[in-house]
């Protein structure tokens, strides 16, 4: 078992290729020969015709469960579709192994329809506390990777999320209506405001992809699940930026968070966006 963060770092330092390489093979047995070529029984709804999976989103995240947990003896997986099967296996986010958060399809609706929008999201953490990720958009050909401390890079360059250019609306990628509660909707619709221009999100990890790029200014997401988050957060984190919940405090992914939520290209726009959310702007 591992037992502390130095560790960790040691391991990330030995085997980040390692697990760059998990993450290109996944999609490259199971996801990209499915890409544009889906028959109708591999894919099913979940919880609705917009709650989407398929087999490259399950066999992806069986392959990666089996790579991942033998590269580092004593962690355990949390993936998407692993709890969709058991939700009690959701629980190992707070416990004392390390954990990799899986994604292996983020953006399955777009997967499905052909979209070039999706990538595979895979974080570690420990003890809440997220230490590395990569977000692999393999029809883009794009690898971003982050590790706490040391920068967050894409196809091995360095990000950089700066400053929203002064004089223009703020872009700001929201989460789709279908999946909020009332009182989320109340709270999103304070970004229909005068220098603000809000739009519905596509793939979560793309988003803060382009927020690490200094492409979009922030995110307003309402749901906790940490697969869409965790490798983004850290990916924004390590470019400059931040994140904020409407109570001010940063967002926590092993939950319990007041919702809805930001990430943002740097801390006054994260707290202008809580503000409109929070209705304190």
């Amino acid at each position: 078992m591992i037992e502390d963060t130095e560790t960790i770092e040691e391991f990330l330092a030995q085997h980040s290729a390692d697990v760059e390489q998990a993450v290109r093979e996944a999609a490259a047995k199971e996801i990209t020969p499915r890409f544009r070529r889906l028959a109708a029984h591999e894919v099913d709804e979940k919880a609705g015709p917009h709650d989407l999976v398929t087999d490259a989103d399950r066999l992806a995240e069986k392959y990666l469960t089996g790579v991942l947990s033998a590269l580092l003896p004593g962690s355990v997986v949390v993936g998407e579709e692993a709890v969709h099967a058991n939700p009690a296996t959701y629980e190992a986010i707070r416990g004392e192994a390390p954990v990799w958060i899986v994604d292996p399809v983020d953006g399955t609706r777009q997967f499905v329809h052909g979209d070039p929008g999706f990538s595979t999201l895979v974080a570690l953490a420990h003890h809440g506390v997220l230490l590395a990720s990569w977000t692999f958009a393999p029809a883009l050909d794009q690898l971003a990777t982050a590790v706490k401390g040391q920068g967050a890079f894409l196809n091995g360059e360095r990000l950089y999320a700066g400053p929203p250019t002064p004089g223009r609306d703020l872009e700001v990628a929201t989460s789709h209506p279908d999946y909020t509660t009332d009182e989320e909707k109340r709270s999103l619709l304070g970004l229909w405001t005068e220098g603000v221009a809000p739009r519905a999100c596509g793939s979560a990890g793309l988003e803060y992809l382009a927020i690490a790029r200094g492409e979009l200014d922030a995110t307003a997401f309402s749901w906790e699940a940490a697969w869409d988050h965790a490798a983004g957060l850290l990916l924004v984190e390590e470019a400059g930026g931040t994140h904020l919940t409407v109570t001010g405090e940063p967002f926590r992914i092993v939950g319990g968070n007041a919702l809805p939520f930001t990430a943002a290209r740097d801390a006054a726009t994260a707290r202008r966006i809580v503000g409109l959310l929070s209705g304190t702007a």
